[in-house]
């Protein structure tokens, strides 16, 4: 949109509750159906606003002294359920005016932290108590009721980050309810990276893989609803793939890479480029971010075979020219790419390319 409202418009529009994130939708529609996609796409935008100004930094550092007072109360009367309980109250009460009707982002995203904490401190002062034991199901029960309670608020204040909060809390069911099937898989003394293997730790490798295409699904789910990314759902998606991409990234990768040998390596690089073009597709660069350690490490031992001393340096100046030139040329792969695919469907969902194809559909 050359002359008149502009996508930024739009948002602020919607943000500020002058327009309807279907209205805005509408809206950015008709203008791409009139003065068509190429003249008005804005290839490398994936919008992310955290905050809008330091106003909003200044009420975060307020709330997050008030919450912090308030959730400190638990660590001295533990004992006491109704603690927590109150914190998350009010934190509901404070989202009513700093999401709902002011639509301050980080205060907003601020607050979402503060219920999604105090709920999960209230939900273990009732089940486990002041001397209980955490047990596998005490685990799934605090999951379960989290991802209930971040839908409900999702529900009531539209807050893409929520959805944030409610994966970590299938995170935290996904570990509870391996435990509990496969007792002692979830608190293995493995490194780090066996959670992801599926070798090693199967179950857990498992749970994080089916964790992570869940959370894919409902990313596309939002996606492929706003696909000129102008209302809170594609800002939704972005949280959610900020979840699945490492989860599947990791998973996959890591499990090849740990193999070794030429088989597990090239599997790992197969899975990579695979991760890649799917990040170019769905124009959603989180997954590529999730395999840049990977890239650097396969990088690094291909170049380490030549027992150089620079092996280090000519990692970094590689890994990064890829970056630097996807990244600067992001727009032009996209097109080239979705231009060399068939017709799929959801196609003509995904964010508008330059290609034309999209604009017949």
């Amino acid at each position: 949109m050359s002359d008149g409202v502009s996508r930024d418009d739009l948002r602020a529009a919607v943000a500020s509750g002058v327009l309807d994130e279907a209205q805005a939708s509408k809206l950015m529609i008709l203008s791409d159906q009139r003065q068509g996609y190429r003249a008005n796409m804005i290839g490398d935008d994936e919008p992310f606003e955290l905050f809008k100004g330091f106003a909003e930094i200044f009420v975060t550092v307020g709330l997050g002294l008030l919450m912090s007072g308030l959730i400190g109360l638990t660590a001295i009367f533990g004992e006491v359920a109704l603690i927590p309980a109150f914190a998350m109250v009010i934190s509901v009460a404070l989202a009513f005016y700093f999401t709902k009707k002011r639509r301050m982002s980080l205060p907003s995203i601020a607050l979402c932290i503060a219920f999604a904490s105090t709920l999960a401190l209230t939900v273990v002062a009732a089940i486990i108590g002041k001397y209980g034991d955490m047990t596998p199901l005490k685990t799934v029960i605090i999951g379960v009721i989290g991802m209930a309670g971040m839908l409900g608020y999702f529900r009531v204040f539209r807050l893409p980050f929520a959805m944030f909060a409610l994966g970590v809390f299938g995170i935290i069911t996904i570990i509870g309810a391996v435990d509990l099937m496969f007792p002692g898989s979830a608190s293995t003394n493995a490194g780090l990276t066996d959670y992801f293997d599926l070798r090693r730790q199967p179950y857990l490798a498992l749970g994080t893989l089916v964790f992570g295409v869940f959370a894919f699904v409902g990313a596309l789910w939002f996606d492929l609803q706003d696909p000129h990314r102008v209302s809170r759902k594609s800002a939704s998606a972005f949280w959610l793939h900020i979840l699945a991409a490492p989860a599947l990234v990791n998973t996959l990768v890591m499990s090849n890479y740990q193999a070794g040998g030429t088989v597990g390596t090239s599997l790992a690089i197969v899975v990579l480029a695979l991760f890649t073009l799917l990040a170019i597709i769905i124009d959603r660069r989180s997954f590529l971010t999730a395999g840049l350690v990977y890239m650097g490490l396969l990088l690094a031992s291909a170049i380490n075979e030549t027992g150089a001393d620079w092996a280090p340096v000519l990692t970094m100046l590689l890994l990064g020219l890829f970056v630097t030139s996807l990244g600067a040329f992001w727009t032009q792969t996209r097109a080239w790419l979705l231009g060399l695919l068939p017709d799929f469907p959801g196609k003509h969902r995904l964010p508008p390319y330059e290609d034309g194809l999209a604009v017949s559909e």
